[in-house]
């Protein structure tokens, strides 16, 4: 019997799988702790396995990726071009740097062993013999517990040449980001990883599994998806499937951040859990006092929903249902569906007690932060955005500042080389959406002409007003 630290037990509700191991009492980030629990036997059994079943296996699984897209991890691997004569490698995405993400990395400092037995078991399915993983800097224990464990499981032979008797070769190597946002992104991490400015490149013709690092076909998963692909192995991808929902399966990692009694990280299977379940059984409801007002499903670049929207959903028959915000099933499709999305599973609950000018203030100094700024509307647009929301958040705006907000938003969304642009416009186009009369409520029309600075002051003596 499995035992977890005091106050770390988990949930009626929850699957552990990729969790098994986290908060144990009996557990630790060791080899030797990993073998004994049946560490690398599934990489045994893929090294006997053909390449391409294994791949096969994937797709059967109907995995989808855990890093915020959701597409289908076995079909990603199979863009590698087939008359491919390149290199291909291998990158495993640690950047996680979405805001109400923290999951990833709990299994880069307790169960790393798990994260490496998945890369491997990926690179010999890909053709990778050299791979990377991608850690940012504000992650400097779980580099070095990383580090540590490649270096054990080349000592056991599960990493490095030859491995296991099977002519497999396999070089892992850790590589420390700078704790920029946009290393999320595939090929902005790629460029960083060859030690340039991280700017994301255009796809087309830059898509990383035919032109990627080095302009050689290149894998990206995130931590969370190449774990899966262990467990996947172990039980076989028809099984496997049989987790969730159809489209939707496995299990994946929600975490819940802002205004619950508990929050927390939580392994479930995908798409058996609906907002209120999640919300009010697992996270035990809103403190004391309060109510919710509105759920940020995906990470901070997910649009946001209000907890007493109704949505009008299409059926797989065409014909169309009412789904209330608290009946929405947590997974890809239904989340897609009511016009927001699951992302990287950071679920940012909030309550009543929050202006919702504070929450777009606070979304819009991170994204104006962290453009990178490559494309125009971007660059200019999110610090634009900022400063019409610190106008806000401090009284000085007026009605039409929403109108010239919303209007910046749209002029960024479809508009730059990667999806930042749509991270930082998203939450924007959707706040404004539904909470328009509560964001104007904080505004005067008669903060229309005043100036916003000492330049626009002393610029208003040319100003003819009527």
């Amino acid at each position: 019997m499995i035992t977890y630290l005091p106050g770390k037990q988990p949930h009626a509700r929850e699957y552990r799988m990729i969790f098994q191991n986290i908060d144990r009492v009996d557990y630790d980030p060791s080899i030797d702790c990993y073998l004994k629990n049946g560490g690398y036997e599934q990489l045994k059994k893929a090294l006997k396995m053909a390449p391409k079943d294994i791949t096969e296996e994937v797709k059967k699984s109907g995995l989808r990726g855990r890093g915020g897209a959701g597409f289908p991890t076995g079909m990603k691997w199979t863009f590698i071009p087939p008359n491919n004569t390149k290199p291909v490698y291998l990158i495993c995405n640690g950047d996680e740097s979405e805001p109400g993400t923290f999951k990833d990395r709990y299994i880069l400092h307790q169960d790393p062993h798990q994260l490496v037995e998945g890369m491997a078991i990926a690179a010999f399915a890909v053709g990778a013999h050299t791979a990377y993983i991608y850690i940012r800097e504000e992650f400097p224990a779980a580099a070095e517990i990383v580090e540590k464990a490649i270096a054990e499981a080349r000592a056991k032979n599960f990493v490095g040449p030859n491995i296991l008797g099977s002519g497999f070769d396999l070089e892992i190597y850790v590589h420390r980001g700078a704790g920029a946002y946009i290393c999320g992104e595939e090929t902005g991490l790629i460029e960083s990883l060859e030690g340039k400015r991280p700017y994301p490149r255009i796809k087309p013709p830059y898509f990383p599994a035919a032109l990627g690092l080095y302009m050689c076909p290149t894998i990206v998963n995130n931590v969370e998806s190449l774990c899966h692909v262990k467990h996947i192995i172990e039980r076989g991808g028809d099984e496997y499937a049989k987790l969730g929902v159809a489209r939707n399966t496995g299990t994946r990692i929600l975490c819940v951040s802002g205004d619950v009694k508990n929050p927390g990280y939580f392994e479930v299977e995908v798409g058996k859990l609906t907002m209120r379940e999640l919300l009010y059984d697992i996270c035990g409801g809103p403190k004391d006092g309060r109510s919710f007002k509105a759920v940020i499903p995906g990470g901070s670049s997910s649009k946001i929903l209000r907890c007493d929207e109704t949505y009008k959903i299409k059926n797989p028959d065409g014909t169309t249902r009412d789904l209330g915000f608290w009946d929405i099933p947590m997974d890809f499709d239904s989340l897609a569906a009511c016009g927001s999305m699951a992302g990287s599973g950071g679920v940012i609950v909030i309550d009543d007690s929050r202006k919702i000018s504070w929450v777009l203030n606070n979304l819009n100094s991170f994204y104006a932060h962290e453009s990178c700024g490559q494309c125009t509307p971007c660059r200019e647009g999110s610090m634009w955005m900022k400063k019409i929301s610190d106008r806000i958040v401090s009284g000085d705006a007026s009605p039409k500042d929403i109108e010239t907000l919303e209007s910046v938003a749209y002029q960024i969304d479809g508009r730059t080389i990667c999806a930042f642009g749509e991270a930082s416009s998203w939450p924007v186009e959707a706040i404004i959406a539904k909470f328009r009369e509560e964001l104007v409520a904080e505004t005067d029309p008669a903060n229309e002409h005043k100036a916003h600075n000492p330049e626009a002051e002393a610029q208003q003596r040319f100003l003819v007003t009527k």
